[in-house]
């Protein structure tokens, strides 16, 4: 069992039914192990709407929105809707990737 499994056993644990957001080559092995999972990916074109869009999510249901972004410039787009999640009281998860390589111990 992978990490990824995991982490998508805790999401399914608090009812997360939706992820909102873009894949890329860091949360591949969390897309592969949604596959499995009831949670549904809601594919966006930009991870800025993928933040509101679980952040209004949050604000109409109650549960948690949850997005989903890529590192660097992917997870900065998150902050705007973060923001606005956290001003309005809505209920926000934000998911972004941190990739390891040797190379980077290096510099």
């Amino acid at each position: 069992m992978k990490a990824s499994d995991l982490f998508v056993k805790a999401l399914e644990a608090e009812g997360v039914e939706y992820i909102f957001g873009i894949p890329g080559e860091e949360n591949l092995d969390l897309l592969e192990s949604l596959r499995d999972s009831d949670i549904k990916l809601v594919l966006t074109r930009h991870e800025q709407g993928a933040g509101f869009m679980a952040a209004t999510y949050g604000r109409l249901t109650g549960k948690v929105g949850v997005c989903l972004s890529t590192l660097g410039p992917g997870a900065t787009n998150l902050v705007t809707p973060g923001a606005y999640a956290q001003l309005g009281a809505m209920p926000m998860l934000m998911i972004t990737c941190l990739l390891y390589t040797s190379d980077a111990a290096d510099e």
